[in-house]
């Protein structure tokens, strides 16, 4: 058995009786009350939820496992002569909760390798799909696909599902589904933009390095995968592609069902298509401003004549954050101390919105949060490296969201959690509640 998955059982095995005993004595202790707007707004802010992946702290950004990015990233066992940690190495501490050590990220290494073979029969269906259909329709389609291998769903079908030992399976799944993600997504870019020119894997390559190796995209791409698929793995569980997945998951559907359920979600316009449609703001914005870095004033000016004319600078403000996005700070890190990208003129620019646009929306009064979120950089690194199709963006967010979204799943199973279903209210019994007659 390997180290990873004997630790995650002793680790659920503590994890339980907190649970039941939660469930069993304190089952009336109210977290607080729910409001009209809430009920109507989408549910935002209700505390309904339960995770101990990730928590979104409106000051620190994302914490994962109680560690803040920076924590997080210093924290993990590198690449050997690379910047960023193993991908493998950041899965083991979402799952643990233990930072592990190098021999126990290699371990994970190995494991992803011998489970990355994708079944020909997925490139079949990828194959079979029209040439013009989105990458994202085509990632989830695969996932989908390899539904028929789920080890989990062969359990529940032979009749021995067993509730305690259920999360072995769904470990199983997520951990076969995340050595495939990353060349199944190089297998998607390059037969849309590459002419179907593939690259064989590189068996000597962790996650990260692998996926830079079949996409066709010389280092430090490599570490840029690294670093983009921790900073997108998980955003706590409210979010639509984490609620989804979870929600389908609660039917006990296995983790490809999911999975793929939640890159649906996560292919929406106000979901994972965000920092497509910041890049292109940006884009048409420099080509207003001559196609040239501006000089402060003349940004001050294109950026009120922005919210003047009633648009907002997309990229900026977040539901929860109260702060720059750490998320963001990373990818702008990265860049800074990055030769030919720190000077390269779209992250100037952005590098000069990011010091003037805060000032701006603050004197503008309307904004809640004056700050960046990660949107507002990760367009920007992907098409100074060459990947310059906007749809496929998502599919890179997809990729790394699944190390949450699984990691989470395993963890609902392991501590029995129950199929979700809130109960729903009609307007006329909302409207009574208000007193409107």
């Amino acid at each position: 058995m390997s180290t990873l998955k004997e630790t995650l059982r002793k680790k659920i095995d503590a994890h339980r009786p907190r649970t039941t005993r939660l469930v069993k004595e304190f089952s009336d202790v109210s977290l607080g009350e729910v409001t009209i707007g809430q009920c109507i707004g989408g549910a935002r802010g209700i505390k309904s939820l339960v995770t101990d992946i990730s928590y979104l702290d409106p000051m620190e950004g994302i914490r994962f496992r109680g560690m803040t990015i920076p924590e997080t990233f210093a924290a993990l066992p590198k690449v050997p002569g690379k910047d960023q940690p193993y991908v493998e190495g950041f899965w083991y501490l979402l799952l643990t909760g233990d930072v592990p050590t190098m021999e126990q990220t290699l371990e994970v290494v190995a494991d992803w390798k011998k489970r990355s073979v994708v079944p020909q029969y997925v490139y079949d269906v990828l194959n079979a799909l029209p040439d013009d259909s989105h990458p994202m329709a085509m990632f989830s389609s695969a996932v989908l696909a390899m539904q028929r291998d789920s080890v989990f769903a062969k359990t529940y079908a032979s009749g021995k599902f067993n509730k305690m030992t259920c999360w072995e399976d769904m470990y199983e799944d997520s951990n076969n589904m995340m050595a495939k993600l990353g060349p199944i997504g190089a297998y998607i870019y390059r037969k849309k933009y590459k002419n179907n020119k593939q690259i064989a894997a590189d068996p000597n390559l962790d996650m990260g390095g692998n996926f830079a190796h079949m996409m066709g995209v010389d280092a430090p791409y490599d570490d840029v995968a690294r670093m983009y698929f921790i900073l997108h793995s998980d955003h706590e569980s409210g979010n639509v592609s984490a609620h989804t997945t979870h929600l389908v998951a609660s039917a006990l559907s296995d983790a490809y069902y999911a999975y793929s359920a939640g890159l649906n979600g996560l292919a929406g316009p106000l979901h994972g298509l965000a920092n497509e449609e910041v890049l292109r703001w940006t884009q048409a914005f420099m080509e207003k401003l001559g196609g040239e870095v501006p000089t402060e004033e003349k940004l001050k000016e294109a950026l009120w004549a922005t919210l003047n004319s009633g648009q907002v600078i997309p990229g900026y403000g977040h539901a929860v954050l109260r702060k720059t996005d750490p998320r963001y700070i990373s990818q702008r890190e990265f860049c800074l101390k990055t030769e030919g990208l720190k000077d390269y003129p779209l992250f100037q620019l952005v590098r000069m919105i990011f010091e003037v646009a805060p000032g701006v929306l603050t004197e503008h009064g309307k904004a809640k949060n004056p700050w960046p979120n990660v949107d507002a950089q990760s367009g920007v690194i992907q098409w100074y490296y060459g990947v310059t199709q906007y749809e496929f963006y998502t599919v890179l967010f997809g990729i790394g969201r699944a190390l949450g979204c699984l990691a989470n799943i395993t963890w609902d199973r392991a501590l029995g959690y129950g199929i979700e279903r809130p109960k729903s209210v009609t307007t006329a019994m909302l409207e009574a509640a208000a007193g409107i007659k």
